[in-house]
């Protein structure tokens, strides 16, 4: 997602009637191209900057290991931050939901990732969904290596309690707006997943649209081995 002030995506509630996930995939479209006085950033329709070959040092977040969930014990912390060594990510987490009309909300910073209070945590059994910009007018944001990622490689959410969620990547791929797996991303799953989300693609400067999302996979690893 792209954006000046932060416009970016989001999740919604727990998705349990169709058209609320239809509306969801179509947020996630629109807010890919709510900031079109940014297309200007980059005549080309690439992204406004080059983020280089070598991502920024991140460590390899320590902690006690959240367990997979069980049976009667779903209640977890909320997640406070974001650690993608892989990557170079770290960022803290802000709150999303739904504006009063309906929409979702987006973080207000380029900077910070957010996650969608209306899903499951990080961590509990079902899709927990994390987004985050993929550039700005000044540059690469929070997301922006998010396409880099490969399967295998972990994800860390660290939450109020200390503990943190470690999630391993699955799959990672690229959809046209037009053909986002709505079912795929939110519909119920056996177990603790996690979803990251950002544009990518194409940026039609006509538009002021990016064309596609990425989106990631990840699956909880209680294990958390590198």
């Amino acid at each position: 997602m792209r954006g000046s002030r932060g416009r970016h995506a989001s999740p919604v509630r727990r998705l349990r009637r169709p058209w609320a996930a239809a509306s969801l995939a179509a947020g996630l479209v629109l807010i890919c191209g709510a900031a079109g006085g940014l297309a200007w950033a980059s005549e080309t329709g690439q992204p406004a900057t080059s983020a280089g070959r070598t991502p920024p040092f991140v460590p390899v977040p320590h902690g006690r290991l959240a367990a997979a969930p069980s049976a009667g014990a779903e209640t977890v912390a909320v997640p406070i931050s974001l650690a993608i060594p892989a990557i170079g990510v770290q960022t803290s987490l802000v709150r999303l939901g739904l504006t009063a009309a309906g929409a979702l909300q987006v973080p207000t910073s380029t900077r910070v990732a957010g996650w969608y209070t209306g899903g499951p945590l990080p961590g509990q059994t079902g899709a927990a969904v994390i987004a985050g910009h993929v550039d700005s007018r000044t540059g690469p944001a929070v997301f922006f290596r998010l396409r880099l990622l490969r399967p295998g490689e972990l994800v860390y959410v660290r939450r109020a309690d200390g503990s943190l969620a470690v999630f391993r990547v699955s799959v990672v791929r690229e959809y046209a707006k037009s053909q986002f797996p709505t079912a795929a991303v939110y519909g119920p799953v056996p177990d603790a997943q996690l979803r990251l989300i950002t544009c990518g693609g194409t940026f039609a400067e006509a538009t002021g649209h990016y064309l596609s999302n990425v989106i990631v996979s990840a699956t909880l690893d209680p294990g958390g081995a590198a």
